[in-house]
């Protein structure tokens, strides 16, 4: 075999492994992402079915129910539409009613998130950007269907 025809075979050797690793990273990178959505995005089904996601918004008041364990169960709203959360673990300390949380897990068969993992806001003064955006989209589209006379969900 030629000296040119060995620099060939690892040139295209040297390629395939190459392919294979970027291959092998970027498909490691997609599966750990998580996107953000708030309730009207998951209510207008913009949320992926079997990813996990993160969701974002306000501990509806009067919504928090402890069940069996450490089962809990409240809804996340950002006063436009809400969502049903089910989540099994210790809560933080922070987190309570009508206080700012971020939620990562899975939309249920039945329609509720299944949550993974519970964060809330760190301070009295700090929201995450996320959630901020998400609640002032929610407040202007409640604002917007009053005003065309439609009851919110």
């Amino acid at each position: 075999m030629k000296a040119r025809h060995k620099r060939l075979g690892f040139l295209l050797v040297g390629l395939v492994v190459l392919g294979a690793a970027a291959w092998l990273v970027f498909n490691a990178l997609g599966n750990n992402l998580s996107y953000f959505f708030s309730p009207t995005e998951v209510a207008e089904n913009k949320a992926p079915a079997n990813h996990v996601f993160r969701l974002g918004g306000l501990v509806q008041p009067g919504t928090l129910e402890r069940g069996e364990k450490l089962t809990v169960h409240f809804d996340v709203t950002d006063n436009a539409h809400t969502v049903k959360v089910a989540y099994t673990g210790i809560l933080p300390d922070l987190f309570k009613e009508g206080q700012g949380v971020i939620a990562q897990g899975r939309m249920g068969p039945d329609g509720v998130f299944v949550a993974e993992e519970v964060l809330a806001k760190h301070d009295e003064n700090y929201m995450p950007p996320e959630v901020v955006d998400a609640l002032e989209k929610g407040h202007q589209k409640g604002v917007a269907d009053m005003a065309k006379g439609n009851k919110p969900l």
